[in-house]
């Protein structure tokens, strides 16, 4: 049983370990996957996943299911009371990972330094290091049904000769570029531009497409995970902010251009290209003493501000997409 109850891209994040546990096990290896219901569609295609358990609220819904599985081994990957709570009822052999809460507060409080140079998918992995599990640094994955594959000929006349897809949602307003930059931005590039987000950017995007015009196709809150994916997939390049369509574009190979705001790469959470680091690059701006001020985001910077996130360059964002 492996247990990651969210996000998107914390879910995406442990894709090397159920393939490294499937293929370097020995014997029949069966694999299960414990999340909330609304990010089941994630693992639920994975072929390396054999069952697939969710919960809307409560560990209560499934545990009992749970303990008549008999597993050998539990891997939790979220680490908080809910998960140790299913650990408890399943008594088994369990692994997990470190969080590098203490660092990571260290680095948001009072600026010092004591991160590990090491991403969050080598953590994820080091917690069945004890199984003779070894990172094959075949990256992430990403599995896209066939009913949810969006065809190109679907999308307006102005797109289907390539586009870049812009993922401009966020969990956090401090995480997302302002609209007025993703404006200036989409009016400067010279490809089209789908925007993709869900229901909650869907009235930013209206905003975008209203100002730039039929350059810009608004697909926020249009398409499901999947479907969104699928347009990445086909893409010229993928701008980003630290999401969890960023973690997708890794998975499906794409180019991503990451744009980081009151966060770091540093925690470890950028994108994921062990063989190619080529593919991605990150734009950030690395010249101010209050960055970062969270782990996580705020609803606004709380200096009042926002510099992390105003004073970064449309253009030198617009060079990488050429490049």
């Amino acid at each position: 049983m492996v247990i990651r109850f969210s996000s998107i891209g914390d879910i995406v994040l442990t894709t090397p370990v159920l393939r490294c546990l499937k293929n370097q096990l020995e014997g029949e290896v069966e694999i299960h996957y414990l999340t909330k219901k609304q990010y089941k569609s994630i693992v639920e295609n994975n072929p390396n996943v054999s069952k697939v358990y969710s919960i809307e609220k409560s560990t209560e819904e499934v545990v009992a299911e749970l303990e008549n599985e008999f597993y050998d081994y539990v891997v939790d990957l979220h680490k908080n009371l809910r998960s140790k709570r299913v650990v408890r009822r399943l008594k088994c052999l369990t692994f997990s990972f470190h969080k590098l809460n203490y660092q990571k507060w260290l680095m948001t409080t009072f600026k010092i330094d004591k991160l590990p140079r090491i991403h969050i998918v080598e953590r994820y992995l080091a917690a069945v290091q004890a199984l003779g599990i070894e990172n094959d640094n075949l990256g992430l994955e990403f599995y896209i049904p066939e009913k949810d594959k969006v065809t190109i000929s679907s999308l307006p006349i102005t797109h289907q000769n390539g586009y870049v897809a812009f993922a401009i949602g966020a969990q956090h307003t401090t995480k997302r570029l302002p609209n007025h930059k993703i404006i200036e931005l989409c009016k400067q590039l010279n490809l089209p531009v789908i925007l993709l987000g869900g229901k909650e950017d869907e009235a930013a995007g209206n905003l975008i497409h209203n100002e730039v015009g039929e350059k810009v196709c608004n697909a926020c809150g249009k398409y499901n995970l999947n479907q969104s994916a699928s347009l990445v997939e086909q893409s010229k390049v993928l701008i980003t902010h630290d999401t969890g369509l960023m973690h997708i574009g890794a998975a499906l190979g794409k180019k991503i251009i990451s744009v980081w705001g009151n966060t770091i790469p540093e925690f470890g959470m950028y994108p994921y290209f062990p063989k190619h680091p080529e593919k991605y690059v990150v734009v950030e701006n690395k010249n101010l003493k209050c960055r970062p001020c969270t782990k996580i985001g705020y609803d606004k910077c709380p200096k009042g501000h926002f510099k992390c996130m105003e004073e970064l360059k449309v253009n030198d964002i617009i060079e990488d997409v050429l490049l």
